[in-house]
């Protein structure tokens, strides 16, 4: 099992002024302990739900562009990019573009989209549920059709339609930067997951919730004929053994991960010196998870 860090907030105890400098140290900090993924959200407010919707939040790209520079190692993405937030051309050109400059680091994490504040704050549309599906299907189906060396054509969707789908430099990744589709809707989301997507992402509520959603994800492999083998499972973490410092109770809980076989757990630090926390929590136990037989 593999480690991954998600940073979700950028409110440091130096402002904003040191923001840049406490993302360098993250970057130094992961690579330094043996994470394997760092991400970052994909937000123009902080959420409500976790602190205030004033508090800093950085456009996810740009930040990824600057842990490109700060890193040589780590698959870079984001946790996850909101389909409304970008045209999918632009969206394949943008992932495309960190792929390159990352030396093949890059990963497209995307989902439907959701927090309707930030939408209506900043006037981007907010369409009902049902089409933000509709949309995101069709912005897998461009990033795939714009990273195909073999099909520059056009795309005419419901939704969305591109004269031409031409995205120069190709990504370095092959066959292109790997897909993951974050959420456990049972219906919809993990139905793209099996048709499109590279990897998952889960919320580790419980090992049966867990185990659950991958024998849903199971059957629509089975209803496509998509080797399900061929899909990683990931997994955002979301209790405080780290924080608490219990390390072992921690590794035993990752164990029942491993065993249904999720391949890399996120975690996510708290505070305002997230690169500290990295260094004190992440680097003890990168080793002790890397001893875990994945199913």
């Amino acid at each position: 099992m593999r480690l991954g860090v998600h940073n979700w907030s950028f409110n440091v105890s130096s402002g904003p002024a040191g923001i840049g400098a406490e993302l360098a140290r993250v970057g130094e900090a992961a690579e330094a302990a043996g994470v394997s993924w760092v991400s970052v959200m994909d937000h123009y407010f902080q959420m409500e739900q976790h602190a205030p919707a004033s508090d800093p939040m950085l456009e996810g790209y740009t930040t990824l562009g600057y842990l490109a520079a700060h890193t040589s190692s780590t698959k870079l993405g984001l946790l996850v990019t909101g389909v409304t937030y970008r045209h999918p051309g632009l969206l394949a050109k943008i992932v495309a573009t960190l792929d390159v400059v990352s030396g093949g680091r890059a990963a497209l994490g995307i989902g439907a989209a959701w927090y309707e504040r930030e939408h209506r704050g900043l006037g981007v549309p907010f369409p009902a549920i049902s089409e933000r599906f509709e949309r995101l299907e069709e912005t897998l189906r461009i990033c795939r059709q714009m990273w195909d060396e073999n099909d520059n054509g056009p795309f005419d969707g419901r939704h969305y339609r591109l004269a031409e789908t031409l995205c120069m430099p190709r990504p370095i990744s092959q066959p292109h930067p790997p897909i993951l589709i974050g959420g456990g809707g049972e219906r919809k989301t993990l139905r793209l997951v099996a048709q499109y997507g590279d990897a998952c992402n889960l919320f580790g509520s419980s090992p049966a919730d867990v185990a659950h959603k991958l024998d849903v994800l199971r059957e629509h492999c089975a209803t496509l004929g998509r080797d399900e083998a061929s899909i990683r499972k990931t997994m955002l973490y979301v209790g405080d053994l780290l924080d608490s410092g219990e390390f072992d109770k921690f590794v035993a809980e990752m164990a029942e991960y491993a065993k249904l076989g999720i391949e890399t757990v996120i975690v996510t630090p708290p505070g305002d010196a997230p690169a500290a926390w990295i260094e004190r929590a992440c680097a003890p136990i990168v080793p002790r998870l890397a001893e875990l037989p994945v199913s």
